[in-house]
C-alpha cells in the first residue's frame, strides 16, 4: 500500500456453498483494486455480477455459511493499518 492508499483489495474470492448443486458457486472471482485518500469509486455491472458481495465481503457481513472468502483486504487510516479480511475472521 502507498502512503496515500486507504483501501487495497487483492484477489478477492467469495464462494458460496449451494446444497442442491452440490458444488461451490462463485459470487465474487478475483477483484483487486486500490483507493487512495480523496478518491470516490464506482462499481458497476449487470445484475448478479457480485457488486454487493464484493461490498458486503470487504465489510464483513456476508452471512451465508459455509463459504469462503480469500484474498487480502487492507485498510489503512492516520491511526491504524489492518488486513480487514484477517480481522471478519476472526469474530
Amino acid at each position: 500500500m502507498t502512503a496515500a492508499t486507504v483501501l487495497k483489495i487483492e484477489d478477492l474470492r467469495t464462494y458460496f456453498y449451494s446444497r442442491s448443486k452440490q458444488a461451490f458457486i462463485r459470487s465474487v472471482d478475483g477483484v483487486s483494486l486500490e483507493i487512495e485518500k480523496g478518491e470516490a469509486l464506482g462499481v458497476v455491472g449487470e445484475s448478479g455480477s457480485g457488486k454487493s458481495v464484493t461490498a458486503l465481503s470487504v465489510m464483513g457481513l456476508t452471512s451465508a455459511g459455509p463459504g469462503v472468502i480469500t484474498g487480502k483486504i487492507g485498510f489503512k487510516s492516520d491511526r491504524i493499518q489492518k488486513n480487514l479480511l484477517q480481522a471478519w475472521k476472526t469474530l
